[in-house]
């Protein structure tokens, strides 16, 4: 039987992020993934760029598409996305799996995220990854995605929409990954709320920072894969 995986990408990203699992999953699941808006080149709204939007664009890119059930790969944003878009509409998701997904937003947090968006101080560090990005999110004006980055970090930092309480109501099944070297997700803030997902269930990857392209594909692709079976029969 065909299974049926969406991906999600990270904050500053775009679907291009999640061609190395299009490549590797088993070539027997149908994967999808889209864009948040914004990002990729798709129009940035403001009164679209915000958590809430981007959980309702999952719900809609699942309707549209006429999919079953998905199972869920988000990276980072797309792995908070995925839940904030559990936590209301459940009966869209056979299971999610999160890998290096920040949980613990607070003022304080989005204040030292949002540090990381400064423009002036990206072109001194990383030249490179500025023209990587401008040229990625074309037509967006780098400094605009940037912006609204920074206002949804703040706004998550203000009024968090994935709590403790929220998350132990969740009954879909759930695959926390954080790497052991991730200063972004925390491995002590990703296995706190984890603990309150009531079908969930927490790794740590071993010598692993936040950045996906320093994950082990093999182990990432091998960890997705299984957690569907899994899922699929009935033993989380």
């Amino acid at each position: 039987m065909q299974h049926t995986i969406l991906l999600l990408h990270g904050a500053l990203a775009s679907e291009a992020q999640l061609k190395f699992l299009t490549r590797e999953l088993p070539s027997f699941y149908q994967v999808h993934c889209f864009c948040f808006s914004g990002h990729g080149g798709r129009p940035l709204v403001a009164g679209e760029f915000s958590m809430k939007h981007f959980a309702q664009e999952i719900r809609q890119f699942v309707q549209d598409q006429l999919l079953p059930p998905v199972h869920v790969f988000g990276y980072s944003m797309g792995g908070y996305a995925a839940l904030t878009a559990a936590v209301q509409w459940p009966e869209l998701f056979s299971s999610i799996t999160t890998l290096g997904t920040k949980f613990d937003w607070s003022p304080a947090s989005a204040v030292l995220e949002t540090r990381h968006l400064d423009l002036e101080k990206m072109r001194e560090k990383v030249p490179q990854f500025v023209e990587q990005l401008t040229q990625q999110h074309a037509p967006t004006p780098l400094p605009d995605l940037l912006q609204a980055t920074s206002t949804l970090m703040r706004g998550l930092g203000d009024a968090p929409p994935l709590t403790p309480e929220k998350l132990a109501a969740l009954e879909v099944p759930v695959q926390v990954l954080v790497g052991e070297l991730d200063k972004t997700a925390g491995v002590d803030a990703s296995r706190y709320f984890a603990d309150h997902m009531p079908r969930a269930t927490f790794e740590i990857i071993m010598n692993t920072p936040h950045p996906l392209d320093k994950v082990n594909p093999d182990l990432l692709v091998n960890r997705i894969a299984r957690f569907v079976e899994l899922a699929e029969e009935g033993m989380l």
